[in-house]
């Protein structure tokens, strides 16, 4: 079956350099790359491989589920792998997301491992970059091969594979849930509703490229709780809780069982305090 690597990029060039680097050194060669583009200025990229194409996307904000669908929309492949441009795919990586969905039609995570600052400059070495890169505190995964994890919150979208066939069957992201937070908490719910099985996939590696984060995400505070009400009417529970108890304990968000609101903006100076030195996602 064939395989289609799926990107969206906003004003992070550098990033997608490497993450299309990364493919180019891996194993097993996908049939194509998809870049759904949302800059402020269209990418603009010499010496691309000829299986990458990059659509344009002219938008305002963060749209992370329409992006996304568009990708899919766009891509020919029967296996889809999906990959934050923060992202450098492992030589094995693609390959074994693959063989994983070719084996198991479930959706399959990827293991991510966090870099710091210049950690990914020109040049990079995968043995440097595993030797620097750290786990995730409370994803833990297997050595080797396939882990059922039985929490559907636990799916993550930096690094996944799914068959094309399943995605439809699922509904793909919803679109609903526009700019940042939830969306990718959505489509672990819907697939654990439609009898897709997640999965933890260790030897599946990924270096997380190091961008300036912040906890908890002050900026994306109107679309957090916009994206989380819509979980909660969907879902009958709260997703990003802990964020959410940030907010509320900064006096942004009145919290209520069944409804959550904004009170006030974060000042700059919240905003610039909240500034994390652990890489988001």
């Amino acid at each position: 079956m064939s395989l289609s690597v799926l990107t969206i990029v906003r004003n992070r060039t550098a990033h997608l350099v490497n993450l299309l680097e990364g493919v180019r050194r891996s194993a097993v060669q996908p049939d194509e790359v998809i870049v759904v583009d949302m800059s402020d200025e269209p990418v603009a990229l010499t010496g691309l491989q000829p299986f990458v194409r990059i659509e344009r996307l002219e938008t305002a904000g963060l749209p992370l589920a329409r992006a996304r669908n568009r990708a899919a929309a766009c891509a020919k492949g029967e296996r889809l792998v999906f990959m934050d441009v923060d992202c450098i795919p492992m030589r094995e990586c693609l390959g074994r997301l693959s063989a994983a969905i070719e084996d198991t039609d479930g959706l399959v995570c990827a293991e991510v491992r966090y870099l710091g600052p210049g950690d990914a400059a020109a040049g990079w070495d995968e043995a440097l970059l595993m030797g620097k890169g750290r786990t995730h505190p409370v994803r833990p995964f297997p050595h080797d091969g396939l882990e059922r994890v039985s929490n559907p919150g636990l799916f993550w979208s930096l690094a996944f594979a799914i068959r094309r066939s399943t995605f439809e069957t699922i509904g793909g992201f919803d679109e609903r849930f526009t700019g940042y937070g939830g969306e990718d908490t959505d489509l672990g719910f819907a697939a654990h509703q439609s009898g897709c099985p997640l999965y933890f996939l260790g030897g599946a590696l990924a270096c997380h490229q190091y961008h300036e984060s912040f906890d908890p995400p002050l900026q994306h505070l109107d679309d957090i709780v916009a994206n989380a009400n819509r979980f909660r009417r969907k879902w009958g529970i709260w997703p990003m809780s802990g964020w959410l108890e940030q907010f509320a304990q900064h006096g942004l968000i009145a919290w209520q069982s069944d409804n959550v609101r904004t009170l006030r903006r974060p000042s700059e100076d919240e905003i610039d305090n909240a500034r994390s030195t652990w890489p988001a996602d």
